[in-house]
C-alpha cells in the first residue's frame, strides 16, 4: 500500500507544480540623451501578444501584429498609443515625442520614439502607462543614461512617473 501511495505521490506532485503559473506582464524602455544630436532617443520593448490584446481591445479585435497579415494601419494605432501612454517633460516643460517606428524580434516588439531639439537636460520627467489599462499586474521598467549617469525605476500602475535631476 505504501508503494502505490508513494508511486501516486510522485506522478501527481509534478503536475500540481504547474497550476500555480502566473504570466508576468513587463515592458523595458531604455532612454539615452545624445547631446551631440541635441535628441533624447525611446526604446521600448513589449511582449507582442501582450500589445496585440491590447489593440484588440481598444481599436480592432481582429488585429494581428508581426505576421504577414499585419495591416498598414497598426503602426498608426501602435503610434496613438504610445503617444498617449508615453509622456515626457524636459525641464518642466512637455516635449512631443515622435514615433519612428517598430519591428520584431522573436516575441518581443520594440518601439522607437526621439524627442527633438533638446539642448540640456536639468529635470526630466518620464510617464509610461503602457498597458496599465489592460493589465493591472503591469510593470514597466525605465533605464536612462543622461549625461553618461544611469539610472533605472520599475513604474506600476499606482507609480507611473519618475523624475531625474541633473543639477
Amino acid at each position: 500500500m505504501r508503494i502505490s501511495t508513494l508511486f501516486l505521490f510522485v506522478l501527481i506532485t509534478p503536475l500540481l507544480a504547474f497550476t500555480s503559473l502566473h504570466k508576468y506582464y513587463i515592458s523595458v524602455t531604455q532612454i539615452n540623451y545624445i547631446q551631440e544630436k541635441q535628441s533624447v532617443q525611446i526604446t521600448s520593448r513589449i511582449f507582442i501578444d501582450d500589445f496585440e490584446n491590447l489593440l484588440r481591445e481598444r481599436y480592432d479585435e481582429k488585429i494581428t501584429l508581426a505576421g504577414k497579415d499585419e495591416p498598414e494601419i497598426a503602426n498608426t494605432y501602435v503610434e496613438k498609443y504610445l503617444k498617449n501612454k508615453v509622456t515626457i517633460k524636459i525641464n518642466n516643460e512637455s516635449v512631443d515625442v515622435n514615433f519612428i517606428g517598430k519591428e520584431y524580434d522573436g516575441d518581443i516588439m520594440r518601439c522607437y520614439l526621439e524627442v527633438e531639439n533638446i539642448k540640456n537636460i536639468n529635470t526630466i520627467e518620464i510617464t509610461n502607462q503602457v498597458l496599465f489599462d489592460l493589465y493591472d499586474e503591469q510593470q514597466n521598467i525605465v533605464k536612462t543614461k543622461i549625461y553618461s549617469k544611469q539610472k533605472s525605476m520599475i513604474l506600476s500602475n499606482q507609480n507611473s512617473t519618475m523624475v531625474l535631476n541633473f543639477n
